[in-house]
């Protein structure tokens, strides 16, 4: 494949607008060429990748760094998606994981060449701001707790159980609603401490959009949120890391974290029914099912809910994060590198973003998003586009 892609008359170099000693320009892959037919769709990253090795024989350029502020929760997909990024393209990223909603101020600002969120932006608000909100990896929230004597991922929960114990309704763990769910497991006679998110967060704000979804006394009671007044017995905590240390800290608890935190830290996650009626636990495929039943994959609304869908297997709680650009850029130089990074990201993402225990998008989301960026311009209205590759796009 690498020679025929060098042998054909698709590859052309010319100087950057920053400097960069060369690009390469992929003759006919225009941004009007991302609007992709249904059918399409199947040889997207296919086709990109192959563009990225007509690139790599290219010397690589010199620039400094993209800056990008945002969500804590993404910042090791981040990390690693720029060590890569850096090695093949000599660029690197300055990444402040500062929180999502100090991420969407600081690209409001446009202090930084891209903002990152838990929390996807509405169209109405995405259009008034002028910014893109696109995903770029997958997560799921996942209850825990701290139950002596209950074995590792056994304890079953169902949505409306979930919520009644965060409304502070069900208080016991041998309380009925619990036995009845687990019949074969030995409950202890502990008092319920919920331990919940005492800051803004992402995680919240998908925990709390799947309990509205599931219970109609909580939707009533709270809604959807990235911060609640919580009940003053609760134990709030600042930050997942401090959640897992309070759960761990105290016998009877029970928080909820993102499922990387599961996994690095062996933590006791429960199983919840979902909505096909299975009983499952956070797994990757479960993610990675939420997403394929969405109205991402099937309308490119990436404003629509991963909560609750259906699907044997599918994991009720189905989040991702999202990276945020301006519509229109005052500097596109610095704005198109984000937006190489970006899909550098897709196009090498399924080990990397396994690596920090995210989920990859699928490909057809994947070249949904690369559409919606690809239609970025500068402020005279000329489009950045994103068919100019970095010199050493591919290994």
């Amino acid at each position: 494949m690498r020679n025929v892609l060098q042998h054909s008359a698709l590859r052309e170099t010319r100087p950057h607008a920053r400097g960069h000693p060369h690009t390469a320009t992929i003759r006919g892959f225009t941004p009007a060429a991302c609007a992709f037919s249904a059918g399409s769709f199947p040889m997207f990253k296919h086709a990109v990748l192959a563009l990225a090795m007509v690139a790599s024989g290219l010397p690589v350029f010199a620039r400094a760094e993209i800056l990008g502020a945002g969500s804590t929760a993404a910042a090791p997909v981040y990390r690693i998606w720029s060590a890569g990024y850096t090695a093949a393209s000599g660029i690197t990223l300055k990444y402040d994981a500062v929180g999502s909603g100090e991420g969407l101020k600081r690209i409001r600002a446009g202090s930084v060449d891209f903002g990152a969120s838990d929390v996807p932006l509405s169209s109405a608000d995405a259009a008034k701001a002028g910014l893109v909100c696109v995903p770029s990896v997958v997560t799921g929230a996942v209850p825990f707790v701290n139950l002596p004597g209950v074995p590792r991922g056994q304890l079953r929960l169902t949505g409306d159980v979930l919520a009644r114990i965060f409304l502070g309704k069900v208080d016991t763990w041998d309380a009925p609603e619990l036995h009845a769910l687990n019949p074969g497991l030995a409950l202890p006679k502990l008092k319920i401490h919920p331990v919940v998110r005492a800051d803004g967060s992402g995680t919240t704000y998908h925990f709390t959009d799947y309990l509205s979804a599931v219970s109609a006394d909580w939707k009533a009671a709270y809604g959807t949120k990235s911060t609640l007044a919580w009940p003053a017995d609760f134990t709030a905590a600042k930050g997942s890391g401090d959640v897992v240390k309070a759960v761990q800290a105290t016998p009877g608890a029970i928080g909820y974290v993102d499922y990387n935190y599961v996994l690095d830290d062996d933590l006791n996650a429960v199983q919840l029914r979902n909505a096909a009626g299975h009983f499952v636990s956070a797994q990757v495929s479960g993610f990675r099912d939420a997403v394929l039943q969405s109205a991402w994959n099937r309308k490119g609304d990436f404003t629509a809910p991963l909560v609750n869908l259906p699907g044997a297997d599918t994991w009720p709680i189905t989040m991702g994060t999202f990276i945020i650009v301006p519509a229109v850029s005052t500097n596109g130089a610095r704005t198109l590198d984000a937006l190489k990074f970006l899909t550098w990201g897709y196009f090498h993402g399924d080990e990397l973003a396994a690596r920090a225990k995210f989920v990859p998008l699928p490909e057809r989301v994947q070249a949904i998003a690369y559409r919606e960026l690809a239609r970025v311009t500068d402020t005279s209205g000329a489009t950045i586009g994103l068919q100019s590759m970095p010199a050493n796009w591919a290994k």
